[in-house]
């Protein structure tokens, strides 16, 4: 079954359901592009694994306390009740290991030399805050020093968007082409919550021209080749701290509420 919604589905974001999508947007996209480069060209995944820390966690998914209680006296023990030894609990707080993340995102070759052209990053929660955001930074100033176009696609309503100098009229959702020869300008696309997802230019290697990516194509077979419209709980309100307007969260609600 196809997504309720006519561009990017925020439910995919606040229900957990990112990190499988992810993955297979990021296969999807894989895909489309290999159905029309150029002979001369291929594009395939890699990934990498992450240590995170259960800090980098929003609160929605952060541990709680092992164990409460009120404070005050003890209650009474009934007449005649048969004595029993007691202790009083301190409260305390889970420590959670680090646990391991696996972002995958797309490398263009050129071939017959394998000669890397284009990275294409389709930004994960983790690239954007705590300690994967500074790792992925990390990474991204790396590939700007290096004579390769960089593509990051960012579909997450919640962390912090990439560096970018100057201010962009930001809408909800945000795609970054940064051209190897033309930095350090970049083009950047902006779109609300609301609008259908774009079609993006990728760069080759000069003089070959671009070639277009269509985020919608992409999304709409991750999706429903995911079962992701069974999979995901609609009846449920968008939480009130997602970065976006009333009116939008009013829209998004309204659009997947079940008819009466």
């Amino acid at each position: 079954m196809p997504s309720p919604f006519p561009g990017m589905d925020p439910y995919l974001e606040v229900q957990g359901r990112w990190i499988g999508f992810h993955n297979g947007l990021v296969w999807e996209c894989s895909r489309l592009l290999n159905r029309n480069l150029p002979e001369d060209y291929v594009a395939q995944t890699d990934e990498r694994l992450s240590l995170v820390s259960s800090d980098d966690l929003d609160g929605s998914r952060r541990p709680d306390l092992t164990i409460g209680r009120e404070e005050g006296p003890p209650a009474p023990q009934p007449a005649g009740a048969r004595a029993v030894g007691t202790i009083e609990p301190t409260t305390m707080q889970v420590i959670r290991r680090p646990f391991e993340v696996r972002d995958s995102w797309v490398e263009i070759f050129h071939l017959p030399e394998m000669e890397l052209i284009t990275v294409i990053e389709v930004l994960s929660p983790t690239n954007k805050s705590g300690s994967g955001r500074v790792e992925y930074l990390a990474k991204r100033e790396a590939l700007l020093d290096r004579p390769v176009h960089l593509v990051e696609i960012d579909l997450l309503l919640g962390g912090a968007p990439m560096p970018l100098s100057g201010r962009v009229a930001r809408g909800h959702y945000m795609a970054i082409v940064a051209r190897a020869k033309r930095r350090p300008d970049a083009e950047v696309y902006s779109w609300p919550l609301r609008h259908p997802l774009p079609v993006l230019p990728i760069p080759l290697r000069t003089p070959d021209p671009d070639i277009m990516l269509d985020l919608g194509v992409a999304f709409r077979e991750t999706y429903e080749g995911g079962r992701y419209r069974q999979a995901v709980r609609y009846g449920r309100p968008l939480p009130e701290n997602l970065p976006i307007s009333a009116a939008d969260r009013a829209w998004a609600e309204a659009f997947v509420r079940p008819s009466a």
